[in-house]
Protein backbone atom coordinates (compact mmCIF):
# COMPACT_ATOMS: atom_id res chain seq x y z
CA UNK A 1 0.00 0.00 0.00
CA UNK A 2 2.48 2.76 0.69
CA UNK A 3 4.76 1.76 -2.20
CA UNK A 4 1.17 2.21 -4.44
CA UNK A 5 0.72 5.31 -2.66
CA UNK A 6 4.29 6.63 -3.09
CA UNK A 7 4.02 5.67 -6.90
CA UNK A 8 0.65 7.72 -7.02
CA UNK A 9 2.63 10.97 -5.80
CA UNK A 10 5.50 10.66 -7.81
CA UNK A 11 3.11 10.60 -10.66
CA UNK A 12 1.53 13.64 -9.48
CA UNK A 13 4.51 14.99 -9.08
CA UNK A 14 5.82 14.51 -12.30
CA UNK A 15 2.80 15.80 -14.16
CA UNK A 16 2.32 19.16 -12.07
CA UNK A 17 3.23 21.63 -14.38
CA UNK A 18 -0.13 20.77 -16.55
CA UNK A 19 -2.62 21.37 -13.52
CA UNK A 20 -5.74 19.67 -15.16
CA UNK A 21 -3.46 16.84 -15.36
CA UNK A 22 -3.63 15.77 -11.48
CA UNK A 23 -7.43 15.51 -11.93
CA UNK A 24 -6.73 12.03 -12.27
CA UNK A 25 -3.45 10.56 -11.73
CA UNK A 26 -4.08 6.98 -10.89
CA UNK A 27 -6.57 4.39 -10.78
CA UNK A 28 -8.18 5.00 -6.74
CA UNK A 29 -6.44 8.41 -6.81
CA UNK A 30 -7.45 12.39 -7.29
CA UNK A 31 -5.65 15.00 -7.27
CA UNK A 32 -6.62 19.09 -6.79
CA UNK A 33 -3.41 20.85 -7.56
CA UNK A 34 -0.56 19.41 -5.58
CA UNK A 35 -3.23 17.92 -2.95
CA UNK A 36 -3.61 14.18 -3.94
CA UNK A 37 -6.33 11.68 -2.50
CA UNK A 38 -6.47 8.28 -2.26
CA UNK A 39 -9.95 6.86 -1.77
CA UNK A 40 -11.16 9.77 0.23
CA UNK A 41 -8.10 10.37 2.15
CA UNK A 42 -5.92 13.27 2.04
CA UNK A 43 -2.23 12.48 1.49
CA UNK A 44 -0.29 15.31 0.23
CA UNK A 45 -0.51 19.27 -0.14
CA UNK A 46 1.87 21.99 -1.27
CA UNK A 47 0.88 24.82 1.00
CA UNK A 48 3.11 27.27 -1.25
CA UNK A 49 0.60 26.49 -4.47
CA UNK A 50 -2.80 28.36 -5.17
CA UNK A 51 -5.82 26.37 -3.02
CA UNK A 52 -7.39 25.60 -6.20
CA UNK A 53 -5.51 25.34 -10.09
CA UNK A 54 -8.85 26.43 -11.76
CA UNK A 55 -9.25 29.90 -13.10
CA UNK A 56 -10.40 32.50 -11.00
CA UNK A 57 -13.43 32.89 -14.00
CA UNK A 58 -14.14 29.07 -13.02
CA UNK A 59 -14.71 29.52 -9.12
CA UNK A 60 -16.44 32.55 -9.37
CA UNK A 61 -19.89 32.76 -7.39
CA UNK A 62 -23.19 32.70 -8.31
CA UNK A 63 -24.45 35.94 -7.09
CA UNK A 64 -27.15 36.30 -9.84
CA UNK A 65 -30.06 36.08 -6.97
CA UNK A 66 -27.95 38.50 -4.53
CA UNK A 67 -28.93 41.46 -2.52
CA UNK A 68 -26.12 42.59 -0.72
CA UNK A 69 -23.57 45.28 -0.77
CA UNK A 70 -20.77 43.14 -1.91
CA UNK A 71 -22.64 40.92 -4.67
CA UNK A 72 -22.96 44.43 -6.19
CA UNK A 73 -19.16 45.28 -6.25
CA UNK A 74 -17.65 41.58 -6.59
CA UNK A 75 -17.07 41.46 -10.63
CA UNK A 76 -15.08 38.63 -12.37
CA UNK A 77 -12.08 41.37 -12.69
CA UNK A 78 -11.81 42.27 -9.05
CA UNK A 79 -12.55 38.11 -8.18
CA UNK A 80 -9.87 37.40 -10.40
CA UNK A 81 -7.24 40.01 -9.12
CA UNK A 82 -7.92 39.63 -5.35
CA UNK A 83 -8.62 35.43 -5.43
CA UNK A 84 -5.20 34.51 -4.34
CA UNK A 85 -4.26 37.12 -2.20
CA UNK A 86 -3.55 36.68 1.53
CA UNK A 87 -3.37 38.13 4.62
CA UNK A 88 -0.26 37.90 6.79
CA UNK A 89 -2.56 35.90 8.94
CA UNK A 90 -3.43 33.39 5.98
CA UNK A 91 -6.72 35.40 5.54
CA UNK A 92 -8.69 35.04 1.81
CA UNK A 93 -10.80 36.83 -0.04
CA UNK A 94 -13.29 33.53 -0.61
CA UNK A 95 -13.05 33.89 3.68
CA UNK A 96 -14.49 37.35 3.50
CA UNK A 97 -17.39 37.03 1.39
CA UNK A 98 -18.21 33.55 2.16
CA UNK A 99 -21.30 34.95 4.85
CA UNK A 100 -22.57 36.68 1.43
CA UNK A 101 -22.30 34.19 -1.13
CA UNK A 102 -24.12 32.21 1.69
CA UNK A 103 -27.07 34.69 2.42
CA UNK A 104 -28.31 35.73 -0.41
CA UNK A 105 -30.28 38.23 1.78
CA UNK A 106 -34.03 40.16 1.36
CA UNK A 107 -35.30 41.99 -1.27
CA UNK A 108 -36.10 44.58 0.79
CA UNK A 109 -32.78 44.47 3.13
CA UNK A 110 -29.90 45.11 2.13
CA UNK A 111 -26.89 43.44 3.95
CA UNK A 112 -22.92 43.66 3.82
CA UNK A 113 -22.30 40.97 2.90
CA UNK A 114 -18.69 40.67 3.98
CA UNK A 115 -16.60 40.39 6.91
CA UNK A 116 -12.74 40.83 7.97
CA UNK A 117 -10.83 38.78 9.55
CA UNK A 118 -8.00 40.68 10.74
CA UNK A 119 -6.72 44.42 10.40
CA UNK A 120 -4.98 43.67 7.33
CA UNK A 121 -7.95 42.48 5.05
CA UNK A 122 -9.31 46.01 4.93
CA UNK A 123 -6.30 46.69 3.00
CA UNK A 124 -5.06 43.41 1.20
CA UNK A 125 -8.66 43.35 -0.31
CA UNK A 126 -9.26 47.07 -0.75
CA UNK A 127 -10.44 47.13 -3.95
CA UNK A 128 -13.53 45.34 -3.04
CA UNK A 129 -13.82 46.62 0.80
CA UNK A 130 -13.76 49.91 -0.29
CA UNK A 131 -16.60 50.38 -2.58
CA UNK A 132 -18.67 48.23 0.05
CA UNK A 133 -17.88 50.58 2.78
CA UNK A 134 -18.59 53.78 0.62
CA UNK A 135 -21.66 52.36 -0.05
CA UNK A 136 -22.79 51.16 3.33
CA UNK A 137 -22.09 54.61 5.20
CA UNK A 138 -23.46 56.36 2.49
CA UNK A 139 -20.70 57.60 0.63
CA UNK A 140 -16.83 57.82 2.01
CA UNK A 141 -14.15 57.90 0.37
CA UNK A 142 -10.90 55.94 -0.12
CA UNK A 143 -8.84 59.13 0.91
CA UNK A 144 -11.64 60.28 3.55
CA UNK A 145 -10.29 60.87 6.94
CA UNK A 146 -12.58 59.55 10.37
CA UNK A 147 -12.88 61.96 13.14
CA UNK A 148 -12.61 60.46 16.96
CA UNK A 149 -13.82 62.46 20.01
CA UNK A 150 -14.69 60.87 23.15
CA UNK A 151 -15.31 64.03 25.29
CA UNK A 152 -18.48 64.06 26.83
CA UNK A 153 -18.36 67.37 28.10
CA UNK A 154 -19.07 68.61 24.62
CA UNK A 155 -22.34 67.30 24.64
CA UNK A 156 -25.74 69.50 24.94
CA UNK A 157 -28.89 68.43 26.70
CA UNK A 158 -29.56 64.91 26.77
CA UNK A 159 -31.57 64.45 29.80
CA UNK A 160 -35.30 63.39 28.73
CA UNK A 161 -38.57 63.05 30.31
CA UNK A 162 -39.08 59.46 31.93
CA UNK A 163 -42.70 59.36 30.23
CA UNK A 164 -41.03 58.84 26.62
CA UNK A 165 -37.47 57.58 26.58
CA UNK A 166 -37.80 54.36 28.88
CA UNK A 167 -33.74 53.08 28.90
CA UNK A 168 -30.92 54.67 27.08
CA UNK A 169 -28.15 52.88 25.89
CA UNK A 170 -24.64 53.28 24.13
CA UNK A 171 -22.57 50.83 22.57
CA UNK A 172 -19.77 50.40 20.52
CA UNK A 173 -16.50 47.72 19.80
CA UNK A 174 -13.52 47.55 20.24
CA UNK A 175 -10.61 44.83 18.40
CA UNK A 176 -6.83 43.97 20.18
CA UNK A 177 -4.65 45.06 17.55
CA UNK A 178 -2.28 42.19 16.42
CA UNK A 179 -4.57 39.03 17.28
CA UNK A 180 -7.05 37.89 14.15
CA UNK A 181 -10.88 38.97 14.02
CA UNK A 182 -13.65 36.62 15.50
CA UNK A 183 -14.42 35.24 11.73
CA UNK A 184 -10.53 34.10 11.65
CA UNK A 185 -8.90 33.90 14.90
CA UNK A 186 -8.12 30.47 16.08
CA UNK A 187 -8.24 29.19 19.44
CA UNK A 188 -5.27 30.82 21.17
CA UNK A 189 -5.48 33.91 19.45
CA UNK A 190 -9.53 33.86 21.15
CA UNK A 191 -8.38 33.02 24.48
CA UNK A 192 -5.32 35.85 23.93
CA UNK A 193 -8.28 38.61 23.65
CA UNK A 194 -9.88 37.13 26.74
CA UNK A 195 -6.87 37.17 28.75
CA UNK A 196 -5.66 40.62 27.74
CA UNK A 197 -9.10 42.22 28.06
CA UNK A 198 -10.08 40.54 31.12
CA UNK A 199 -6.53 41.89 32.68
CA UNK A 200 -7.28 45.19 31.85
CA UNK A 201 -10.77 45.10 33.04
CA UNK A 202 -10.01 43.81 36.58
CA UNK A 203 -7.63 47.27 36.93
CA UNK A 204 -10.71 49.67 36.38
CA UNK A 205 -11.93 51.02 39.87
CA UNK A 206 -14.55 53.37 41.43
CA UNK A 207 -18.27 52.77 39.60
CA UNK A 208 -16.66 50.93 36.74
CA UNK A 209 -15.59 47.91 39.24
CA UNK A 210 -16.54 45.11 38.42
CA UNK A 211 -16.25 41.40 37.13
CA UNK A 212 -15.94 38.60 35.02
CA UNK A 213 -18.13 35.39 33.94
CA UNK A 214 -16.70 33.11 31.65
CA UNK A 215 -19.52 31.55 29.63
CA UNK A 216 -17.68 27.63 29.97
CA UNK A 217 -17.88 28.52 33.51
CA UNK A 218 -20.81 30.10 34.97
CA UNK A 219 -23.46 28.33 37.66
CA UNK A 220 -26.82 27.64 36.99
CA UNK A 221 -27.16 30.91 39.44
CA UNK A 222 -25.06 33.09 37.82
CA UNK A 223 -26.43 31.94 34.14
CA UNK A 224 -30.22 33.15 35.26
CA UNK A 225 -28.96 36.16 37.01
CA UNK A 226 -27.78 37.54 33.87
CA UNK A 227 -30.87 36.29 32.12
CA UNK A 228 -33.14 37.74 34.21
CA UNK A 229 -30.46 40.94 33.71
CA UNK A 230 -30.74 40.56 30.12
CA UNK A 231 -27.02 40.75 29.58
CA UNK A 232 -26.63 37.25 28.38
CA UNK A 233 -26.15 36.43 25.24
CA UNK A 234 -26.28 33.28 22.98
CA UNK A 235 -24.53 31.10 20.67
CA UNK A 236 -24.85 32.74 17.26
CA UNK A 237 -27.54 31.22 15.36
CA UNK A 238 -28.20 33.45 12.69
CA UNK A 239 -26.50 32.73 9.26
CA UNK A 240 -25.06 35.62 8.85
CA UNK A 241 -22.48 35.15 11.89
CA UNK A 242 -22.27 31.53 11.48
CA UNK A 243 -21.01 31.39 7.86
CA UNK A 244 -18.81 33.78 8.78
CA UNK A 245 -17.08 31.40 11.51
CA UNK A 246 -18.24 33.35 14.59
CA UNK A 247 -19.16 30.38 16.46
CA UNK A 248 -16.33 28.66 16.07
CA UNK A 249 -15.82 26.48 19.69
CA UNK A 250 -18.37 27.98 21.74
CA UNK A 251 -18.54 29.15 24.30
CA UNK A 252 -14.42 29.02 24.66
CA UNK A 253 -12.79 31.76 26.07
CA UNK A 254 -16.28 33.83 25.34
CA UNK A 255 -17.69 35.58 28.61
CA UNK A 256 -19.80 38.97 29.90
CA UNK A 257 -18.43 41.27 32.50
CA UNK A 258 -20.14 44.14 34.36
CA UNK A 259 -19.67 46.52 37.17
CA UNK A 260 -21.59 46.50 39.94
CA UNK A 261 -24.15 48.75 39.24
CA UNK A 262 -24.96 46.74 35.87
CA UNK A 263 -24.85 49.56 33.87
CA UNK A 264 -21.87 49.46 32.06
CA UNK A 265 -21.08 46.13 30.75
CA UNK A 266 -18.31 44.17 27.88
CA UNK A 267 -19.11 40.93 26.07
CA UNK A 268 -15.87 39.30 24.97
CA UNK A 269 -15.40 37.45 21.82
CA UNK A 270 -18.96 37.19 20.39
CA UNK A 271 -19.49 39.21 17.12
CA UNK A 272 -15.94 41.22 17.72
CA UNK A 273 -13.48 40.73 20.31
CA UNK A 274 -15.40 43.23 22.48
CA UNK A 275 -18.47 44.90 22.66
CA UNK A 276 -18.98 47.68 25.01
CA UNK A 277 -22.13 48.60 26.41
CA UNK A 278 -22.81 51.89 29.01
CA UNK A 279 -26.78 51.11 30.35
CA UNK A 280 -29.51 52.38 32.46
CA UNK A 281 -32.91 53.03 32.89
CA UNK A 282 -35.28 56.29 32.10
CA UNK A 283 -34.06 59.37 29.81
CA UNK A 284 -30.56 60.46 31.33
CA UNK A 285 -28.45 60.03 27.64
CA UNK A 286 -25.96 62.18 29.09
CA UNK A 287 -25.20 60.47 31.91
CA UNK A 288 -24.84 57.14 30.10
CA UNK A 289 -22.59 58.80 27.65
CA UNK A 290 -20.51 60.41 29.75
CA UNK A 291 -19.83 56.24 31.29
CA UNK A 292 -19.27 54.86 28.17
CA UNK A 293 -16.23 57.61 27.04
CA UNK A 294 -14.84 56.96 30.77
CA UNK A 295 -14.92 53.58 30.64
CA UNK A 296 -13.41 53.30 27.26
CA UNK A 297 -10.38 55.30 27.79
CA UNK A 298 -9.38 53.49 31.13
CA UNK A 299 -10.00 50.40 29.21
CA UNK A 300 -7.85 51.40 26.92
CA UNK A 301 -5.35 52.90 29.31
CA UNK A 302 -5.41 49.71 30.95
CA UNK A 303 -4.60 47.54 27.98
CA UNK A 304 -1.94 50.24 26.68
CA UNK A 305 0.28 49.60 30.10
CA UNK A 306 0.20 45.97 29.24
CA UNK A 307 1.76 46.59 25.61
CA UNK A 308 -1.54 45.88 23.85
CA UNK A 309 -3.43 48.32 21.93
CA UNK A 310 -7.18 48.61 20.24
CA UNK A 311 -7.01 48.56 16.39
CA UNK A 312 -7.38 52.56 14.79
CA UNK A 313 -6.26 54.11 12.11
CA UNK A 314 -7.05 57.61 10.97
CA UNK A 315 -8.70 56.58 7.54
CA UNK A 316 -11.19 53.95 9.06
CA UNK A 317 -11.04 54.85 12.69
CA UNK A 318 -11.86 52.20 15.22
CA UNK A 319 -11.82 48.53 13.11
CA UNK A 320 -14.28 45.81 13.80
CA UNK A 321 -15.48 42.60 11.87
CA UNK A 322 -18.07 44.18 9.63
CA UNK A 323 -17.53 46.68 7.84
CA UNK A 324 -21.19 48.57 8.54
CA UNK A 325 -19.48 48.87 12.16
CA UNK A 326 -16.04 50.77 11.16
CA UNK A 327 -15.26 54.20 12.49
CA UNK A 328 -16.73 54.19 15.80
CA UNK A 329 -18.65 51.38 15.99
CA UNK A 330 -21.42 53.09 17.79
CA UNK A 331 -24.85 52.90 18.20
CA UNK A 332 -26.57 54.99 20.80
CA UNK A 333 -30.10 54.30 21.17
CA UNK A 334 -33.30 54.79 23.33
CA UNK A 335 -36.38 52.45 23.92
CA UNK A 336 -39.06 55.67 22.98
CA UNK A 337 -42.74 55.41 23.64
CA UNK A 338 -44.45 57.35 20.99
CA UNK A 339 -47.87 56.15 20.15
CA UNK A 340 -49.68 58.70 18.66
CA UNK A 341 -45.91 59.38 16.23
CA UNK A 342 -45.54 56.16 15.49
CA UNK A 343 -49.46 55.79 13.74
CA UNK A 344 -48.19 59.10 11.46
CA UNK A 345 -47.32 58.50 7.65
CA UNK A 346 -45.03 60.30 8.20
CA UNK A 347 -42.85 59.03 11.05
CA UNK A 348 -39.90 56.85 8.77
CA UNK A 349 -39.78 59.55 6.52
CA UNK A 350 -38.77 62.42 10.02
CA UNK A 351 -36.41 59.77 10.98
CA UNK A 352 -34.69 59.33 7.77
CA UNK A 353 -34.08 63.23 8.12
CA UNK A 354 -32.85 63.08 10.97
CA UNK A 355 -30.36 59.98 10.40
CA UNK A 356 -32.36 58.33 12.67
CA UNK A 357 -33.57 54.45 12.81
CA UNK A 358 -36.04 53.00 14.42
CA UNK A 359 -36.18 48.87 15.49
CA UNK A 360 -37.69 46.48 17.50
CA UNK A 361 -37.38 46.95 21.36
CA UNK A 362 -35.90 43.27 20.78
CA UNK A 363 -33.60 44.71 18.44
CA UNK A 364 -33.20 43.42 14.75
CA UNK A 365 -35.90 42.54 12.61
CA UNK A 366 -37.92 42.64 15.61
CA UNK A 367 -41.48 44.32 16.27
CA UNK A 368 -42.64 47.57 18.19
CA UNK A 369 -44.09 46.79 21.68
CA UNK A 370 -46.59 48.78 22.61
CA UNK A 371 -46.03 51.54 20.98
CA UNK A 372 -42.55 51.62 21.83
CA UNK A 373 -39.92 51.68 19.34
CA UNK A 374 -35.69 51.50 19.70
CA UNK A 375 -34.36 54.63 18.08
CA UNK A 376 -30.89 55.11 17.39
CA UNK A 377 -27.80 56.92 15.07
CA UNK A 378 -27.72 55.79 11.88
CA UNK A 379 -24.17 56.55 10.81
CA UNK A 380 -21.14 55.37 12.08
CA UNK A 381 -18.47 56.34 9.87
CA UNK A 382 -17.13 59.81 8.97
CA UNK A 383 -18.65 61.12 12.12
CA UNK A 384 -17.46 61.16 15.45
CA UNK A 385 -18.63 59.80 19.16
CA UNK A 386 -19.78 63.39 20.02
CA UNK A 387 -21.56 64.30 17.17
CA UNK A 388 -23.19 61.27 16.83
CA UNK A 389 -24.91 60.97 20.09
CA UNK A 390 -25.50 65.06 19.67
CA UNK A 391 -27.60 63.61 16.52
CA UNK A 392 -29.77 61.28 18.23
CA UNK A 393 -30.19 63.96 21.11
CA UNK A 394 -31.59 66.70 18.91
CA UNK A 395 -33.49 63.70 16.78
CA UNK A 396 -35.13 62.55 20.09
CA UNK A 397 -36.32 66.39 21.48
CA UNK A 398 -37.45 66.60 17.91
CA UNK A 399 -39.43 63.22 18.34
CA UNK A 400 -40.92 64.36 21.76
CA UNK A 401 -42.17 68.00 21.18
CA UNK A 402 -44.05 66.04 17.80
CA UNK A 403 -45.25 63.68 20.02
CA UNK A 404 -46.93 66.23 22.70
CA UNK A 405 -48.37 68.29 19.79
CA UNK A 406 -49.94 65.47 18.76
CA UNK A 407 -51.47 64.34 21.64
CA UNK A 408 -53.43 67.59 21.70
CA UNK A 409 -54.26 66.98 18.42
CA UNK A 410 -52.75 69.95 17.23
CA UNK A 411 -50.94 70.09 13.29
CA UNK A 412 -47.21 69.09 12.85
CA UNK A 413 -46.52 70.44 9.41
CA UNK A 414 -44.01 73.47 10.73
CA UNK A 415 -41.68 70.91 12.35
CA UNK A 416 -41.26 68.15 9.91
CA UNK A 417 -37.20 68.53 9.51
CA UNK A 418 -35.66 68.90 6.11
CA UNK A 419 -33.42 65.82 4.63
CA UNK A 420 -30.11 66.04 5.81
Amino acid sequence: MAQRMASIWSAARSKAKNPLALAAVATGAVGFGLVTYYQGQRLFADSDTPRSQFPPSANFPDLSKHNNVMASHLTPAVYGKLVHRKTPNGYTLDQCIQTGVDNPGHPFIKTVGMVAGDEESYEIFKEIFDPVIDERHNGYGPDDKHPTDLDASKIKGGVFDPKYVLSSRVRTGRSVRGLSLPPACDRAERRMVERVVVDALNGLSGDLKGRYYPLSKMTDQEQQQLIDDHFLFDKPVSPLLTCSGMARDWPDARGIWHNEDKNFLIWVNEEDHTRVISMEKGGNMKRVFERFCRGLNNVESLIKEKGWEFMWNEHLGYILTCPSNLGTGLRAGVHLKIPHLSKDPRFGDILKSLRLQKRGTGGVDTAAVGDTFDISNNDRLGKSEVQLVQTLIDGLDLLITIEKRLEKGRSITDLLPTKK
